[in-house]
């Protein structure tokens, strides 16, 4: 499946390959903190498919809870986080920020990794009120 990308601002965009069924969440207290959320959703790209049609993503490396060395893409001027991929520029595999994705309603994750960090609430998470907008007071 053809997909592509952007940031917020639309500095960024890109282009790359994924299986409609490759999505998955990750409850990593690093994913929590980089994303300030309780979890990060994220669709994995074929390898070596990625490619910036407009710009160029800044990388910040760190070390992932793994032990392994990520690099993290997200655009200089929004801010707004695109990728992690490995630290090589070569043979990257690149996991796409599912909320960047154009198509990201294509996409059911398939599994949930870090469940430990899981934050307690989320099991509840279907009980609590849904709005359409923000709710007047």
């Amino acid at each position: 499946m053809e997909i592509t990308g952007s940031c917020y601002c639309g500095e960024i965009k890109y282009q790359a390959k994924s299986q409609n069924n490759n999505a998955l969440v990750c409850h990593c207290s690093d994913c929590q903190r980089m994303s300030s959320g309780p979890f990060r959703a994220v669709i994995i790209a074929e390898p070596n498919s990625v490619v910036f049609t407009q710009g160029e993503p800044k990388e910040f490396v760190k070390t992932a809870q793994s032990g392994n060395k990520r690099a993290q893409g997200f655009c200089g001027t929004c801010g707004t986080t695109l990728y992690a991929t490995n630290e090589a520029k070569e043979d990257r595999v690149y996991g796409l920020r599912i909320g960047a994705v154009d198509q990201r309603d294509a996409f059911k994750p398939s599994a949930q990794i870090w469940a430990k960090s899981t934050l307690s609430w989320l099991s509840d998470l279907h009980e609590v009120p849904a709005f359409d907008t923000t709710p007047q007071n």
